[in-house]
């Protein structure tokens, strides 16, 4: 983190920003000399989408296209700026307050999700060694300059790793206000309610299969429904109630007119309405095209209107190299998927619905295609294909390093399986795994032991000439866009 912000510094000192066509409010105010430090050391970090999420954060939702980014993270960075900056109100104004609060949170929310995700991996995997390289992964992720900057990225991959990880632990209502708050930072929080779905669907169809001595003990067929049907309903309506409660919010502020508009909006933000032609809180009583919709949703009328979102649009010659961007992403999300399904074809073929005989003696698989990771190689791969499909394809990296851990544990599996190295780092150590954390088939031995004193990505870094070419693959995509989002991202030039 420390050498992130080392770099974006120094890459936005020494290389001019690019014009670009982006968001870029007015400043209300003067700035003084602190916050013109401030600018120089953490500018870098405020370019792009992180206008938007800074500008709510001041401002509030004053333009219609700010409505594509969710309130709860700017909430967060302007109580923060309020309140454990509220001191520096004095040398800092608000606009560099709300930049600084949004830069110690993400720093605070990466550290928590890398531990989150340790955590998530040692509970799904039972491998404590992959778990600790895929969480050593996150920290130099491709899409780790959006975790840095003003993006809800780091928020929200805080937030759904810890759900995931707390559904794991059969921590259920926890488990869905974690993911109800990560729907409130990010529209794809919503697809998270698959979980809950398949908790509840896999218990139910398990329980089904038990014995014949065991049906006595379990409640009636009916009953056994009815909680499946009320538990799910209520947990999936707790997932979507930030997203309708944020729907209905730009409704009644967008579509019910204003009479004291030019008393309330300062007047440059008016100009800047003017001049590139935004849409104003009700502005002239005029109610935008969406409130007449049958279902007025804001969301879906953005991306339509102001991203030309949408399926197949961005299949374009001139989208060419954006397509080049997410292809690595692209590409291991593919082969996870390919290498899950040919592992565990049947697990496949019946969902992982099916009770199976380790299950019954006890003894469950460990590593990337052990029956547990199921839902969340579905999960990745549907995120894969709704991005590639239906989004601007460059975001698909930080839109699934931020989502899944799935980039991550396929990743870390690939390392483990076939760097020599990282196995005779499990030999010198000598550590034999619990039987809760045996090897699969195939797996050196070692590899899902206990063995974390030493960073696995430092040790392959400075032996690079002698790791397998697949290795050098893997380091090279994750540690090249940690290096090249931080010189474009941080200049206004196009990335990811």
């Amino acid at each position: 983190r420390s050498s992130l912000l080392f770099f974006q510094a120094l890459f936005n000192l020494l290389i001019p920003d690019h014009a670009a066509d982006a968001f870029s409010p007015p400043r209300l105010s003067e700035p003084g000399p602190w916050d013109l430090l401030l600018e120089q050391l953490l500018g870098g970090l405020s370019r792009w989408d992180a206008e938007h999420f800074l500008f709510i954060a001041e401002h509030g939702y004053l333009y219609e296209h700010n409505c594509a980014f969710f309130p709860l993270y700017p909430l967060s960075v302007r109580a923060m700026a309020e309140g454990a900056l509220w001191p520096l109100r004095w040398p800092l104004c608000l606009r560099s307050r709300l930049l600084l609060s949004a830069v110690l949170l993400n720093s605070l929310f990466s550290v928590l999700a890398a531990a989150a995700l340790y955590e998530l991996g040692r509970a799904v995997l039972r491998c404590r060694r992959v778990a600790f390289l895929a969480a050593v992964l996150f920290s130099v992720s491709p899409a780790n300059v959006f975790l840095a900057a003003a993006y809800s990225e780091s928020m929200f991959a805080f937030l759904v790793f810890s759900a995931m990880w707390q559904l794991e632990k059969g921590q259920s209502w926890l488990s869905g206000l974690l993911f109800s708050l990560a729907s409130g930072v990010r529209a794809n929080g919503l697809i998270n309610a698959g979980f809950f779905l398949y908790s509840r669907g896999k218990r139910f169809a398990l329980q089904l299969q038990v014995g014949s001595g065991s049906v006595g003990k379990l409640p009636p067929l009916w009953q056994r429904l009815l909680s499946l049907a009320s538990s799910a309903v209520l947990m999936c309506a707790g997932i979507f109630l930030p997203f309708a409660l944020f729907q209905y919010y730009t409704y009644v502020r967008f579509c019910a007119p204003s009479t004291n508009l030019e008393q309330t909006v300062p007047k440059p933000l008016l100009q800047l309405a003017l001049d590139k032609g935004y849409h104003l809180v009700a502005a002239d009583r005029v109610k935008p095209p969406w409130c007449s919709q049958r279902f007025p949703l804001v969301y879906s009328y953005i991306q339509d209107t102001y991203w030309n979102v949408g399926f197949l649009r961005y299949f374009e010659l001139r989208q060419i190299p954006n397509f080049f961007l997410a292809l690595p992403v692209t590409l291991l999300g593919l082969w996870a998927a390919w290498m899950y399904i040919s592992a565990n074809p049947r697990q496949c073929l019946t969902l992982g619905l099916e009770r199976r005989k380790s299950e019954e003696e006890g003894k469950p698989r460990a590593g990337f295609c052990c029956p547990t990771v199921f839902v969340y190689v579905v999960h990745a791969t549907v995120l894969l294909a709704f991005g590639f499909f239906c989004m601007h394809v460059q975001v698909l990296t930080r839109f699934l390093g931020s989502s899944s851990p799935i980039l991550y544990w396929f990743s870390a599996h690939l390392l483990q399986e076939y760097e020599p190295l990282l196995w005779s780092e499990g030999a010198d150590h000598q550590i034999a795994a619990p039987r809760s954390e045996e090897s699969l088939p195939g797996e050196s031995p070692g590899s899902c032991g206990n063995g974390t004193s030493e960073n696995p990505i430092v040790r392959l870094l400075l032996n690079w000439r002698i790791i397998t070419p697949l290795s050098k693959c893997i380091l090279g995509f994750f540690l090249s866009y940690w290096l090249l989002g931080l010189m474009l991202h941080c200049n206004f030039l196009p990335w990811t």
